[in-house]
């Protein structure tokens, strides 16, 4: 572990002395990534640095025990010995999850789609209710969030709905909701007070720039058609919606939010690009998928994460098997909770690798 702290400690003086040489400045892609890596070494080689300062503290005060003759001297020499050990301690393992290898999507912005699946109707309300818990979980987080695309249903929910989360580490945190979420509960419209579960799939994708993922505009077919939806006085009147599919790979995009067909578009091509990165990622990853299976999330759209049971007012992960019985907080964007326990057991089993 010392070898790559003083590994990455000479990296970064490295780099520092590259961002004053006024070649790679005027590099602005070289300029862009030699940051990007300078701000990512910054808080490895601040804590690395502490971390030595501490053992010469404490190098002091064991000099000082073991010399020192005066019984008052050693005293304070074996209080500093021991608060300097137990801060070591606390150091190390803050060090060894910071040097555990890193999602290199981490600290990007997210498109979250989330799609009413089995239960008609009620899933669709569900999908409604995912899609208000986020955007809460994001105002508590004062984030932004962009609506990219939605198909709302007559009854207030929504067959699908597709927004952009623009914040620094947001893949970090919300990486985990890809999946299915069970819901159980009565539905306003069942007269008979029987319980249904219905489903809804959330895909939470990195969001990522034109560089990288480069799409040939000669595969694309753009198609433009008539807005529809729930209402508003624009929708059937002109011709702004569209709708992108990548003939490579088949995939289908729509965007139909904007009044504007530029708008539209760009939303669509940022949707697009996202898709497109995830399924090579996924090709990749392919060849890990005996690991990613014991890892606390695969990704997979079609795994059951998670299930919200209305009547007993219960939040239940099935990766941790915890269960929280705030459904109401929950629901209200109050999620941090479980995210962080989601993080805390990948890390301890990455921990247990490392």
């Amino acid at each position: 572990m010392l070898d790559k702290l003083r590994a990455a400690d000479d990296r970064y003086e490295e780099i520092n002395n590259k961002l004053s040489n006024p070649d790679v400045i005027s590099d602005q892609n070289e300029y862009r990534k030699l940051m990007k890596e300078h701000s990512e070494l910054e808080v490895i080689v601040f804590k690395y640095r502490e971390y030595l300062k501490i053992n010469g503290d404490l190098k002091g005060a064991r000099e000082v025990f073991e010399s020192e003759t005066d019984a008052d001297m050693r005293e304070l020499a074996e209080t500093e010995i021991n608060e300097a050990e137990e801060k070591i301690s606390i150091i190390e393992d803050e060090l060894k999850i910071l040097l555990l290898p890193k999602d290199p999507n981490d600290d990007r912005s997210v498109i979250i789609e989330i799609r009413g699946g089995a239960g008609g109707d009620e899933a669709a309300l569900f999908a409604g209710v995912l899609f208000r818990m986020y955007t809460r979980y994001t105002e508590r987080k004062k984030w932004k969030v962009e609506l990219l695309d939605s198909n709302p249903t007559e009854l207030g929910g929504f067959k699908e709905v597709v927004f952009a989360v623009d914040a620094h580490g947001a893949f970090s945190k919300l990486k985990y909701e890809s999946g299915v979420h069970r819901v159980q509960r009565v539905p306003t419209t069942e007269a008979g007070g029987r319980i249904h579960t219905s489903t809804v799939t959330v895909a939470v994708l990195p969001e990522v720039d034109d560089v990288d993922v480069e799409i040939n505009t000669d595969d694309l077919q753009i198609d433009t058609y008539r807005s529809g939806g729930a209402g508003g006085q624009h929708v059937n009147k002109t011709e702004s919606a569209i709708r992108i599919t990548h003939i490579p790979t088949g995939i289908v995009v729509t965007c139909q939010d904007e009044r504007s067909q530029h708008k539209n578009k760009d939303k669509a091509m940022k949707i697009l690009r996202s898709r497109i990165y995830e399924m090579e990622l996924q090709k990749q990853e392919s060849k890990l998928a005996q690991e990613r299976r014991s890892q606390v999330g695969t990704g997979d759209r079609s795994e059951r994460i998670r299930t919200y049971n209305y009547p007993q007012g219960r939040v239940t992960d099935h990766r941790i098997n915890l269960s929280l019985y705030k459904l109401e907080q929950f629901l209200d964007g109050d999620i941090d909770e479980l995210l962080d326990a989601l993080i805390m057991t990948e890390q301890t089993r990455k921990l247990a690798e490392f």
